[in-house]
């Protein structure tokens, strides 16, 4: 039978039609049929099982999946996405096609695409990991802006006297109306440790090398780590401090939440959130509600700010940032500003243009404390970084002096939380613990023992009974004496439990604020010569700053005022309940402003301090107030003469001034600075007890009350 059916039949598969068992065996039918079935659920259940274990190997990152979309921003940068919105289904729609308009404005430039920081930048140049810089200006004629970028950098500490003593050369280019650059600065070797700097969003073409400064630079040609995106400023944008963040001037009623939607020319449409249904497409169908229609230069009063994402509608976020208006990125197709350290998901809300009812629930949604937060960070940054052209110009050359020193220079805590990193100097420190400004965030304490700094005029008075008093202190760590007098010092220094430390030698007033090393703690109580403390008072006082570790507390006071008469600022030195400032003879602060008033402060504000003595005093109120934003603390004092207080018979003043020379001192300082940073303050804290009706045995500090 197999040798008929080998001869007679050719070879085909069983079950086939032409197989000889198929056609003459049903029962072998049914059973072929039924070992298919079972066949092919085995296949079916491989097949779904390698489809898992593919799948999950994916969700492990093992291998990564690549979709067809645009690209997103390189590894280890931040996508900007908030949480409250889903990332995930948001950012595969994220990215829409580019319009025509959009074409027209991407810059053609040759960039050396392949260049990083650590390719086409020679950090070896930098002596001791120290930015300098030093300026090529414009081969033709320089713009209003570009005059103003070289007035900032005129006696910053980043500026070089010759290319030979600079590791960084800047350029500000010189364009025609096509956009191309002019003739290429001096030592250009191919760009390499140069830095161009536009302020405008034309940037120059022939890089090479260099790297790009650039206002709101396209995502396209953006070079992350090597080149720094910039903020559009407008024309007007002031050189120094800036106009303050109106937050409180634009606080809208609760539940009234008001929507800016950015137009063209900068102009602002205000709707309300709760009427727009797509307030920015306007082919859907929607109750436009009552609409009011702003000019360019009036900042919008809402909540929240839709900005377009092509790049002419990047003039529109600063105003947003300075109004307090949270801005609300649609699709954004430029880099946002130093996006490389500042944390934008804590200020903005970067949304898909596409998704318009998901972007407006989620914005109708979030919670109070959540837009609050947002709206304090917009005006903490616009204060820190963006209000004036010096601020731009500092902070993108802070950013490059990060990158000389390392991550470790500024934490991304020192970026995004007060007082900003342009306070914070890494030549201090680049321990968060060492600065005044983090205590509360980390949970430390700046340390509970203080350095008595005291300074000795020119008369050499006597200071034995203020040394005793301070060195009687159970928080006294030690006693620098600056001996500025021409007389001899003694050799009878009254007996100490605490090390006794005298430095000679002739110094300007302005050098009692410098950062002497052999101030071994965070605390400075600063005293002059003529001072006149009880130890109890001392105590005290340390332990209401140990408490407010970056303000400054003191006992006298000052007020500062407007004087509609004179048209500018006045100070006045009587006792009242309102004040300003407080007396430098006798406080405590931090040891930090101490390197901040000797390297950060321009040199001819130290020099104004020097040429008038009274003027120092209210130049370290202003460098305070700067930094905190807050106003000094008041301690009372006791009184030791019926006719005086203890700091008016003693006080700062070598000779008093004319008065108007020190009302020419703080409208100068004033116009130093760019605005007046001083806040007043009716607040004094006094210890438990204190003048209550009760025996003195009872209270902590008896000799404050004593007679």
């Amino acid at each position: 039978m197999v040798e008929a059916l080998d001869q007679k039949a050719p070879l085909s598969c069983p079950g086939s039609p032409s197989s000889p068992l198929a056609t003459e065996n049903p029962h072998f039918l049914l059973a072929l049929a039924v070992g298919g079935h079972m066949l092919w659920r085995r296949k079916s259940f491989w097949l779904a099982a390698l489809s898992a274990f593919w799948l999950l190997l994916i969700l492990l990152g093992v291998f990564p999946l690549r979709l067809a979309v645009s690209p997103g921003p390189p590894p280890g940068r931040s996508q900007g996405w908030p949480r409250w919105l889903d990332a995930a289904f948001l950012q595969s729609f994220s990215q829409s096609e580019t319009k025509p308009e959009d074409v027209a404005q991407l810059p053609q430039v040759s960039r050396g695409s392949s260049c990083t920081w650590g390719a086409c930048f020679d950090t070896s140049k930098c002596k001791g990991k120290v930015l300098k810089i030093f300026v090529h200006s414009p081969a033709g004629p320089s713009t209003e802006t570009q005059r103003r970028v070289l007035d900032s950098l005129e006696g910053s500490r980043y500026s070089a006297r010759s290319p030979a003593d600079a590791c960084l050369l800047l350029s500000l280019p010189s364009q025609d109306h096509r956009g191309a650059c002019g003739s290429l600065p001096p030592n250009w070797n191919g760009g390499r440790n140069h830095l161009v700097l536009s302020l405008s969003p034309a940037p120059c073409t022939r890089l090479g090398q260099a790297m790009v400064a650039e206002a709101s630079p396209s995502s396209d040609i953006f070079r992350p780590g090597f080149d720094i995106a910039l903020p559009y400023l407008p024309d007007a944008h002031p050189l120094q401090g800036g106009a303050p963040g109106r937050l409180q001037q634009h606080s809208p009623q609760p539940g009234a939440t008001l929507l800016a939607v950015a137009e063209e020319r900068g102009r602002w449409r205000i709707t309300s959130i709760h009427a727009s249904a797509c307030p920015w497409d306007r082919h859907c169908e929607q109750d436009p509600g009552p609409r009011q229609i702003y000019p360019e230069e009036t900042l919008p009063n809402a909540t929240f700010c839709l900005i377009p994402g092509h790049r002419s509608a990047t003039s529109c976020f600063l105003q947003a940032l300075q109004a307090g208006c949270i801005p609300v990125l649609l699709s954004p197709r430029w880099e946002l500003p130093f996006s490389e350290v500042i944390d934008w998901t804590k200020a903005a809300v970067i949304a898909d243009e596409r998704l318009p009812l998901q972007v407006l629930a989620a914005l109708r949604e979030m919670l109070p404390s959540r837009v609050l937060a947002l709206r304090q960070q917009t005006q903490f940054l616009w204060t820190a970084y963006f209000s004036s052209v010096e601020k731009v110009i500092q902070t993108t050359l802070e950013i490059i002096q990060d990158r000389i020193w390392g991550a470790s220079a500024h934490p991304s805590l020192m970026w995004n939380s007060p007082p900003g990193a342009l306070l914070a100097l890494p030549t201090f420190s680049t321990s968060l613990q060492d600065f005044p400004f983090y205590h509360l965030q980390l949970g430390s304490s700046p340390g509970r023992r203080f350095s008595a700094v005291i300074w000795v005029g020119t008369s050499g008075e006597p200071l034995r009974k203020l040394i005793q008093e301070v060195a009687g202190s159970r928080h006294c760590a030690q006693i620098l004496i600056l001996w500025n007098s021409e007389k001899s010092p003694t050799d009878r220094w009254p007996e100490t439990a605490v090390p006794l430390t005298v430095i000679e030698g002739h110094r300007k007033v302005s050098d009692r604020f410098f950062p002497y090393s052999n101030i071994s703690t965070n605390v400075i109580l600063s005293l002059d010569a003529q001072s006149i403390l009880s130890t109890s008072e001392v105590d005290f006082a340390f332990e209401v700053w140990h408490s407010f570790p970056e303000r400054m507390v003191g006992f006298l006071t000052r007020n500062h005022f407007w004087d509609e008469a004179q048209g500018g600022w006045g100070y006045s030195t009587e006792i009242a309940n309102e004040f300003s400032m407080v007396q430098t003879t006798a406080a405590f602060y931090h040891r930090y402003y101490h390197t901040l008033f000797t390297h950060s402060l321009p040199k001819t504000l130290r020099t104004l301090a020097d040429e008038t003595p009274t003027c120092v005093d209210i130049l370290m109120n202003f460098l305070v107030a700067t930094v905190t934003k807050l106003p000094p603390i008041k301690v009372p004092y006791g009184r030791r003469h019926p006719e005086a207080t203890p700091m008016d018979s003693a006080g700062p003043r070598p000779m008093p001034e004319p008065q108007s020379l020190d009302q020419d001192c703080i409208n100068r300082l004033a116009a130093g600075f760019g605005h007046m940073p001083l806040v007043s303050s009716r607040v004094r804290l006094d210890p438990v007890l204190f003048k209550d009706p009760v025996s003195v045995q009872r209270k902590k500090y008896r000799s404050l009350e004593k007679p």
